[in-house]
């Protein structure tokens, strides 16, 4: 076996650097360690994958991924970017997980059970867990979590779960057991996210802390270097509770443009790319030199796109001006420009193969006449230049915001420019680098309207985004409201009944549909590219990074070592 050396630097046996390439902070839709849902598959134009199973898992070499966003914190739960998401999952670990069948399994857990239907959950935990400065992980973590979590000075917009429990009780050092008031569907997606340290932690401003950038690891893997804009290197973790990984190190390269990652791609410089554009997978990745370097995975991915309004602007708080852009607008026109095809349109906040996916709901059809219609009864009428204009002779002109370096947005901001413009309206697009996009329009609600996308997780749960009481500062920055919709929220969350929950989220789909907060667009596919040298990819319903920390690499394959510095 191969030992990670803290101090070690990576030795190519072949020319290799790792010095800064420059980028800013992008947000993709899915990133290297995400959980993409649908059945994750090597494409049909590319040789099969390696069959790992003649050889021995070996322990070695790098993979280098390209990242097109950089994460803004570290700490679970106190960022809503995926990035931060998806790095911080190498650092911590949760209670339970899904398996590659997107079972709910243990993780930290030794064992759970499921309680008085469903109101008690009952936890211990694994000894031997450490945290990467020795200390050990105990209920105590747990309960320190919790704590944080429900105290409203915390800076996180994910504390409803967390106020969903009636009692916390710690039974033991390594034990453990949650009461809830009424069953709650989403109880055990709670305890998958990671455990904070609270050695670490306690008495540290959350806002501040060095945690924030420099975490300590209880995961596969730990942080040694991050340079803003440039990289994050991680090393195995020798000490990691379900083994150490066979992948040395991880190189995250922040690459904020997927033309620049491809071409990197291609030059040999990337391993893993998870954001190939519709026409980069159609194209390029079929060519010989890249189906002899590498094997493609397409799934549909467990995330959505959609122009939302800015529901305070007098543009977009007539509801028949919401619904006149959804017949304004050609969603496989949008699919075929932007995506080259590569993606499957959607009427809701759900994937169409996901169980909660209301399929009785008809979209909008593309219909410029009823759209002017309905502009017409809203009080926007075409002028003799075209354009529409209100009563005072204002013309209907907006700025479409989105996130520079996202390709498939940018085109999709385009796409929908042109064909708002038949109907005389104005689209300004603009495009704002990551972390302002954030902080200074998307957080405060200084737009018009947006082009962004949600990941989804495996429960339907959409609370925190849609109901009402999160507009002001919570994921609701649109700032819809509507009592109904709130009422189907709060009972979907309140019962384990599926049956039950299926009529809830069909309901909520179909006011959503009715009031038209967001103009839903386009589920794309995930289209992944990974070397060929590395074994040990077994596509599942999970998608095919679940058991990322088990991928390997032969030792006659392996391109880089580590050496003393």
């Amino acid at each position: 076996m191969q030992s990670s050396n803290a101090a070690g630097v990576l030795s190519a046996k072949r020319p290799f650097s790792i010095k800064a390439h420059p980028g800013g902070a992008i947000i993709g839709l899915v990133l290297f360690f995400c959980l993409c849902a649908g059945t994750g598959r090597a494409d049909d134009a590319a040789p099969a994958v390696p069959d790992h199973r003649s050889c021995s898992p070996a322990y070695g070499d790098t993979m280098i991924a390209g990242m097109i966003g950089e994460p803004s914190n570290l700490i679970p739960y106190l960022s809503s970017d995926s990035a931060s998401s998806e790095v911080a999952g190498n650092f911590y670990v949760g209670m339970l997980k899904y398996d590659k069948d997107l079972n709910v399994v243990p993780h930290a857990a030794e064992t759970f059970e499921i309680l008085d239907d469903g109101r008690l959950l009952r936890f211990t935990i694994k000894q031997g867990i450490f945290w990467e400065d020795g200390v050990e992980l105990t209920a105590d973590d747990v309960e320190f979590l919790y704590t944080k979590m429900i105290d409203p000075k915390t800076p996180t917009v994910y504390s409803g779960d967390y106020q969903m429990i009636k009692e916390f009780r710690k039974t033991g050092r390594y034990s453990f057991e949650v009461a809830y008031e009424k069953p709650f569907p989403r109880s055990l997606s709670t305890w998958m996210a990671g455990i904070w340290p609270k050695h670490a932690l306690e008495g540290q401003d959350l806002r501040a802390t060095a945690l924030i950038r420099k975490p300590i690891s209880c995961g596969p893997y730990i942080l040694r270097e991050w340079t803003p804009g440039a990289k994050l290197l991680l090393e195995s973790n020798p000490d990691y509770f379900e083994g150490q990984p066979y992948i040395d190190r991880l190189l995250y390269r922040i690459i904020p443009d997927v033309t620049t990652m491809f071409l990197e791609l291609l030059a040999g410089k990337l391993d893993f790319m998870g954001s190939l554009t519709g026409l980069q997978y159609r194209n390029q990745a079929k060519e010989d030199n890249f189906v002899n370097q590498y094997n493609t995975y397409r799934t549909l991915a467990s995330a959505y796109v959609y122009m939302g309004y800015n529901l305070k602007s007098p543009l977009f708080s007539d509801v028949r001006v919401r619904r006149a852009l959804a017949h304004a607008l050609n969603k496989r026109d949008i699919i075929k420009g932007a995506l080259h095809g590569q993606g499957e349109p959607t009427i809701g906040p759900y994937k169409p193969d996901a169980w909660a996916y209301n399929h009785e709901i008809q979209d909008y059809p593309h219909d410029p006449a009823k759209a002017l219609e309905l502009l017409a009864e809203a009080g926007w009428t075409k002028a003799e230049d075209g354009v529409l204009r209100n009563a005072a002779g204002l013309p209907f002109a907006f700025t479409l915001l989105t996130n520079q370096g996202n390709e498939q947005r940018i085109k999709t901001a385009v796409i929908i420019q042109s064909q708002l413009a038949a109907m005389g309206i104005e689209v300004k697009i603009r495009t704002v680098e990551w972390a302002a996009f954030l902080k200074q329009f998307v957080t405060p609600g200084h737009f018009d309207a947006i082009i962004l996308g949600w990941t989804l997780p495996h429960d339907p749960d959409g609370y925190d985004v849609w109901h009402s009481s999160r507009r002001d500062g919570g994921l609701n920055f649109i700032g819809y409201a509507d009592d109904e919709a709130d009422a189907c929220l709060e009972k979907a969350r309140a019962t384990l009944d599926q049956e039950t929950r299926k009529k809830l989220y069909d309901r909520f789909q179909e006011i959503l549909h009715r009031d038209q907060p967001y103009c839903f667009l386009y589920v794309p596919y995930q289209l992944t590219a990974v070397q060929k040298r590395f074994h040990g990819i077994e596509p599942a319903p999970a998608g095919i990074t679940y058991n990322s920390y088990q991928w390997w690499v032969p030792l006659d394959e392996q391109r880089y070592t580590m050496s003393a510095q």
